[in-house]
């Protein structure tokens, strides 16, 4: 679920709903995930449009969403998606990383992004992490991603509204994050312990209007603090 609203453990059992309009993609991954170390698929979806009552019926933890869909893609979805309360996380799925929609799909509310030809091992392990309320994008994807990113002028006036009203500590944060640190990392640099960080987080993510830290990291690239 959001980070907004604190973070969470991940469940003991892990549930997941697979979307995409490619009925042998989602038989490979249900095959390669079901049962895998606490995984479950609990449902199909092979459109957007099919997402919210799909997500109403079986109450996934994480949605894997394709991309490009027919009627309606993965960005829509997953907007769409993230208004509802405790939304479900979600990992967009995308052939190419160099995807010009995975940064549209990022800031939709995704918590990260897989390659669909990902070893098994690899897609599972980003479910747990996101599941667990922590983003898949490496620090390097996210400074290509964002590299691709045109960054209007409006847009940059919207991120440092949003960050006017964080405090010089939160701002630290906000650099620490688009630099790719983690928790742990950022507690060290910044000499602050680990749940004070979180606690940070938390209150930037309530400030700004944001669901994860990966928006954090693109509202500090629009802002041009990264």
């Amino acid at each position: 679920m959001s980070e907004a609203n604190g973070p969470l453990s991940p469940p003991t059992e892990i549930r997941v709903l697979l979307v995409d309009d490619d009925a042998l993609v989602r038989a490979g991954l249900s095959m390669m995930l079901n049962g895998s170390d606490g995984l479950i698929i609990v449902g199909e979806a092979e459109d957007g449009d099919q997402v919210p009552v799909a997500v109403a019926k079986h109450r996934p933890d994480v949605v894997l969403m394709d991309l490009r869909m027919p009627r309606v893609d993965g960005i829509a979805a997953t907007r769409r998606l993230r208004g509802v309360p405790r939304a479900p996380e979600v990992i967009v799925l995308t052939t190419f990383d160099a995807d010009e929609n995975v940064l549209g799909a990022l800031r939709a509310g995704a918590s990260g992004f897989l390659l669909k030809d990902s070893p098994p091992a690899e897609i599972a392990n980003a479910i747990r992490r996101v599941a667990a309320g922590d983003p898949i994008l490496s620090p390097a994807v996210t400074r290509r991603l964002m590299r691709r990113a045109v960054v209007h002028e409006n847009a940059r006036e919207q991120a440092e509204r949003q960050l006017a009203a964080l405090s010089p500590r939160e701002l630290e944060v906000v650099r620490a994050i688009a630099d790719g640190q983690s928790n742990a990392e950022i507690a060290a640099a910044l000499l602050m312990s680990v749940p004070t960080v979180k606690a940070h987080v938390t209150h930037i993510l309530a400030k700004a209007g944001l669901a994860n830290r990966t928006q954090i990291a693109l509202l500090a690239h629009d802002a041009e603090l990264a």
